[in-house]
């Protein structure tokens, strides 16, 4: 049950929005009283930081299945990185919108929880951008931070407006995104 409560909230979080939605919208959607809800949940925004954890638990568990693969360039780890977010918006575009529009919703405890996970995400793109100037795959006269801010927005806002199932595959959306990246940031040869 806790499962299913979890998953209804985020369906209807996404929908919805977080203020919007209230526990009853929630037992009401899956046919349970109020008594069931509280028994997994103290409240609203106890759901809401589960929602969070969970969704960027994933995103850094994948991430770093892809930065400790020692065969690849720090090109081709990006490229993974990106794809990683992409791909994750078949199955995950409803938690993704919870998570970047709801955050503002977390009190100050729970931000302390999440957002240094979201940093490491963050951190570790701009590791992969420094360590491919190191090796002259990248620019060197580029701000690392400022880059990895700007993949990652890149990536990240196809959450709201991507189909997966629409006219253009995951793999060409990455494509597209990896091109325009990559040719601003790639050493001149």
């Amino acid at each position: 049950m806790r499962e299913k409560i979890i998953n209804t909230s985020i369906s209807l979080f996404g929908e919805r929005g977080f203020r919007e939605t209230s526990i009853q919208d929630i037992t009401n959607a899956l046919g349970v009283t109020k008594g069931t809800y509280y028994y997994y949940f103290t409240n609203k925004v106890d759901v809401l930081m589960h929602i969070h954890l969970r969704f960027i638990d994933g995103l850094l568990e994948q991430q770093e299945t892809i930065l400790n693969n020692t065969t690849t360039s720090n090109q081709e780890k990006l490229y993974d990185i990106v794809g990683m977010i992409i791909r994750n918006i078949k199955s995950g575009a409803q938690s993704a919108r919870v998570f970047f529009r709801e955050m503002r919703h977390l009190s100050d405890e729970h931000l302390a929880k999440v957002l240094p996970k979201r940093d490491q995400f963050q951190r570790n793109v701009q590791d992969v951008i420094e360590q491919g100037m190191e090796t002259g795959e990248f620019r060197k006269d580029l701000r690392t931070d400022m880059l990895s801010f700007a993949v990652l927005g890149v990536a990240n806002w196809s959450y709201f407006w991507y189909e997966p199932d629409g006219e253009v595959t995951e793999e060409e959306l990455t494509d597209i995104y990896m091109t325009m990246i990559f040719e601003g940031i790639k050493m001149e040869k």
